[in-house]
């Protein structure tokens, strides 16, 4: 059974969410919190599998509660929510340490199989919604290059597999690209996310901007050239 705590400063949204999970018995909803601040507090006290967060609230925001349980309750997986699919506070919650977003206009069924994706530790992030709200948001090379491991470190397939999952491709998809497996992509992928030291799909997309591998180009990801930075 997957425990579930909703932070939401809506009562309304809260009863929702805790509805659309109630009839499901593989969750349990364990509790609800009205602000970032309550959410943390009480992570700590009920340590649930999946935290359902929304961006904006008082007291703490959803990003600071992000950022909390990230460092001190990282078994809390967090999936966040925002009423607008274009926020620059999605980004920055999933820089934080979140493992999904979804907008608040989403089905009750995305709702249900995105926190069993987070739960499994995956990212619950559309590939290419992600890169149009990181194109959007992330500061361009110019501007901040926070990468911590140059991409010299990398093999050349590996930054070639990591240009095309910033811009968007799944792991299917960049299989047929390359015209290889599958499992040949998810181990190179391992080897990407080892090398750059981040958790998931979504924070290596966030390291591809941040470090001129791609850079936003009318609103979508554009591989660098070779002066790019």
């Amino acid at each position: 059974m997957i425990r579930v705590l909703i932070a939401d400063d809506q009562p309304l949204v809260r009863r929702g969410l805790a509805l659309i999970m109630a009839p499901d018995p593989g969750f349990e909803v364990v509790g609800e919190a009205e602000d970032g601040a309550r959410a943390v507090a009480l992570a700590q006290e009920l340590r649930p599998d999946v935290v359902v967060m929304d961006i904006r609230m008082p007291v703490w925001d959803g990003v600071k509660a992000t950022e909390e349980l990230a460092r001190t309750l990282p078994e809390a997986r967090v999936l966040a929510l925002s009423t607008f699919d274009m926020d620059e506070y999605v980004v920055a919650a999933l820089r934080a340490g979140a493992y999904g977003f979804l907008p608040k206009d989403i089905s009750p069924e995305e709702l249900i199989a995105a926190v069993r994706v987070v739960h499994t530790g995956e990212a619950a992030v559309a590939p290419r919604l992600l890169t149009r709200l990181i194109s959007t948001y992330v500061r361009t090379p110019q501007q901040s290059r926070t990468t911590t491991v140059p991409p010299a470190e990398l093999t050349p397939r590996e930054l070639e597999i990591w240009q095309l999952i910033a811009t968007g491709l799944d792991n299917a998809e960049i299989a047929r690209d390359l015209d290889i497996s599958i499992s040949t992509v998810k181990n190179h992928i391992t080897g990407i996310f080892g090398k750059l030291g981040v958790r998931d799909r979504a924070q290596a997309v966030i390291a591809a901007y941040e470090s001129g591998l791609v850079v936003a180009a009318v609103g979508n990801a554009v591989p660098a050239g070779p002066d790019a930075g």
